[in-house]
């Protein structure tokens, strides 16, 4: 299928849950052509059904980069040349210097850092060649500063915030927006693994309809909410030994 939109053409990973779902039935409502992907085609399937004609799925597991690069061209040959992208697929799990595995580390490493790494590449590959478009990647207020339990998890998303700034300027110069987006707690089935107070937790409805509004601001960094936001960057700037200071405190009693 080949159609034009008063908004456009995006491309969600992660969209079958959490916010990545949140964002495609926003934009889908918003006048945006939408092409969902995720690994269950199921419930991109479910997700479809709510905005029909207007969200279309296309299975993805993100760690296939050859599969990846295939899902991208099938998109832009269904529905058109993309002018956005939104990569939000992720996953989670705790993990700390207590009870470390490479194994649990390979597995977020391949989700959040390459697996975005494989759909940036033909976005970027084709949006710099059109010289249009906006990509948008999903990382975490996790990325600014090492907090335990949350080893592996921060570091991949404090690697997004890294390859993202340092990609912005070169991109620009092709016309190509880049944007990180930096939420703090969310209330999303990954957070739902959680078995500690998450301070400011917001809805993932909350955080589409912030990203929604940073994304057509243009902000680069699009980060919430706003308490989070200050409590992070705050810690961030603190000298090393008072931030271990506050952090040995979030070392639960049980590990």
């Amino acid at each position: 299928m080949t159609g034009n939109t008063a908004k456009g053409t995006v491309w969600i990973t992660g969209a079958s849950s959490g916010i990545g779902r949140a964002l495609a039935l926003r934009l889908a409502r918003r006048g945006w052509q939408v092409a969902a992907s995720a690994r269950r085609m199921e419930a991109l399937e479910e997700l479809a059904a709510e905005q029909t004609g207007r969200i279309f799925p296309y299975p993805l597991d993100v760690t296939d980069l050859a599969l990846t690069r295939r899902v991208h061209r099938q998109i832009e040959h269904d529905l058109g040349p993309l002018d956005m992208a939104i990569l939000a697929a992720g996953t989670y799990k705790r993990d700390g210097a207590f009870d470390f595995r490479a194994e649990t580390a390979q597995a977020m490493i391949a989700v959040n850092l390459q697996g975005t790494l494989n759909a940036l590449e033909p976005l970027l590959k084709s949006m710099m060649q059109r010289e249009r478009g906006k990509i948008a990647i999903m990382a975490s207020v996790a990325g600014y500063n090492g907090l335990p339990g949350g080893a592996t998890y921060g570091a991949t998303k404090a690697a997004l915030n890294n390859l993202c700034e340092a990609m912005k300027p070169e991109a620009e110069r092709r016309n190509v927006s880049l944007s990180i987006i930096n939420p703090g707690f969310v209330d999303t089935p990954l957070t739902a693994r959680n078995d500690f107070p998450m301070p400011f937790l917001i809805s993932a409805e909350e955080a589409a309809d912030t990203i929604e509004k940073g994304l057509d601001s243009g902000r680069y960094e699009i980060i919430f909410p706003w308490k989070m936001k200050m409590a992070i960057k705050v810690l961030h700037a603190l000298p090393a030994a008072l931030r271990f200071m506050i952090t040995r405190r979030l070392v639960r009693a049980g590990d």
